[in-house]
Order: C-alpha cells, then sequence, then structure tokens
C-alpha cells in the first residue's frame, strides 16, 4: 500500500500532500475524512493528483470557492477531454473552475450576463460550444437553476483556448468581436436579415475568423493576380463592401488586409448576396 503526507485540508474532497518531497493537490471522494495534518493517506483513494506550476493559485482556489463547484468543474473538464479526444492545459482547472463558481453565484442571485458572442462562439468554436451546451445542463440538474444557454458560449471560450494550441483568451474574444462587428455591418449594408444557421452566413463568418488569425501570424493565402482582377471587375458591389467594412476595421483596430483577402472576402459576399 502506497501513501502519501496530509499537509493541509482544503475541503473533505481535497488536499494538499508531500509526496516524493512534493506538494501535490489530491482530489478524491471524502478523502480528508477523518484525517488531520500529517496523516497518511492511501493514494488509492486519489482521484486526480495535480503537479502544477501554478500548486499555489489551485490552493488558494480550493480555500475560496465551494468544494462542490470545483468537482462540477472536474466533471465538466473530463467531458471535454474526452469529447476532445485530447488533454487541456492543466490551468483550465483554475480558470474554469473560477468562471464556473462564480457564473453560479450569480445566477443564484438572479444575475445574468448575455454573451453578444454567442451566435458567433457557436459557429467558429462547434465542438467547445457542444461541450458548453452539456455543461449547462449538467449545471442544471445538479443545482436545479436556470441557466442561460449563454453561459455555454462562455465554458466554450475557456475550453478552446485551454486546448494544447487553443490560443490566447483575449485575442480569442478579439477576433470573435471583430467578426461580430463586421458581419452587423454587412448585413446593415446589404439590408439583409440572414439566420446564423443558414450555410453561407457560418462561412463568411468562419473565413472572417481565419482572415484575422491569419493576418496577425503572417501567414496568408496569397491568389493569382489576374483571378484577384476578375473578382474584383465582375463582382465589383460585393467588392466595394469588402473595402467599405475592412477600411473600417484597419481604422478602428490597425488590421491590414492583403489583396488576396479582400478577394476571398468579396467572393463569399456575393455568395452570402444570393441566399
Amino acid at each position: 500500500m502506497i501513501e502519501v503526507k496530509l499537509k493541509k485540508i482544503f475541503n473533505n474532497n481535497a488536499v494538499l500532500v508531500l509526496d516524493q518531497d512534493k506538494e501535490k493537490v489530491a482530489i478524491g471522494n471524502g478523502i480528508a475524512f477523518g484525517k488531520r495534518k500529517n496523516d497518511l493517506i492511501n493514494t488509492n483513494k486519489i482521484e486526480k493528483l495535480f503537479v502544477m506550476k501554478e500548486n499555489i493559485k489551485l490552493q488558494q482556489l480550493l480555500s475560496r470557492i465551494p468544494e462542490e463547484h470545483f468537482l462540477i468543474s472536474e466533471e465538466i473538464i473530463s467531458y471535454a477531454e474526452h469529447y476532445l479526444g485530447t488533454k487541456l492545459s492543466e490551468h483550465i482547472h483554475i480558470v474554469l473552475s473560477d468562471h464556473v463558481s462564480f457564473a453560479i453565484e450569480r445566477i443564484q442571485e438572479g444575475i445574468h450576463l448575455p454573451n453578444k458572442l454567442l451566435n458567433e462562439i457557436k459557429i467558429l468554436y462547434r465542438n467547445e460550444y457542444d461541450i458548453g451546451v452539456w455543461a449547462v445542463q449538467h449545471i442544471r440538474e445538479e443545482y436545479n437553476i436556470d441557466v442561460p444557454i449563454d453561459e455555454a458560449a462562455h465554458i466554450a471560450l475557456h475550453i478552446h483556448t485551454m486546448k494544447l494550441q487553443g490560443g490566447d483568451y483575449r485575442q480569442t474574444i478579439r477576433h470573435t468581436a471583430i467578426v461580430r462587428e463586421m458581419m452587423l455591418f454587412l448585413l446593415e449594408e446589404m439590408n439583409m436579415n440572414i439566420k446564423e444557421d443558414d450555410i453561407s452566413y457560418q462561412r463568411l463568418v468562419t473565413h472572417l475568423h481565419f482572415t484575422l488569425s491569419r493576418v496577425n501570424q503572417y501567414e496568408l493565402h496569397e491568389m493569382d493576380e489576374e483571378m484577384f482582377r476578375v473578382i474584383k471587375n465582375k463582382f465589383s458591389t460585393s467588392y466595394n463592401l469588402t473595402l467599405k467594412v475592412t477600411e473600417g476595421i484597419t481604422s478602428k483596430y490597425g488590421i491590414q488586409f492583403p489583396p488576396s483577402e479582400l478577394g476571398y472576402i468579396t467572393l463569399h459576399i456575393e455568395r452570402l448576396k444570393k441566399c
């Protein structure tokens, strides 16, 4: 039987242990029941063991939020890793637990924060959004509270940015907000009312998102100059609309769109007009 020494109790299901001269956070159902500092804990009772760079932050979080909030967050993380077939960054245990705990407290107090990027997140991060929907339903069932679907989008962003190559959370929100701004501008200029589940709408949203990512990382899709001239002349109305929306973004955010990207956006706008 392998045992580790208990150093600190956070709650009934989470403790700090000393394992081979290293401090680790151990999670297990009732792991701290009847235990005191310096007692030995059977490692068979440990369900999860964290050796984190940010161990102190995790310890602080466990001391601050209700243990059931942490446990339901762990269930969401486990579901997400199984659904995506990949491990998430260790930082997800802090970020998601903190978010879920705050969200539950807000909702119980009758405070609902709408997510203006809901439709864009739903389109851009479909797998992560599906996980968010599952998480929302899970929290509803566990706490018998009316969790708005907006929370699925919040959770989806956290899951996306905590994938090992998911990207920066602030940058992800920034790009998603810019895409939404561009889409609202285009639909208003075109005097169109298109449902978010329309395939042409989704294609343009997705393209704009990856355009911003490519421009930011200088990974551009080149277009033949002759093809660009054909698109520019044949779809002049859509091209002028492309110029209008991109110049506005350039002026506001300093993002430069090369000619090739203007050509691709023009094609997507032309397709959208035929809806």
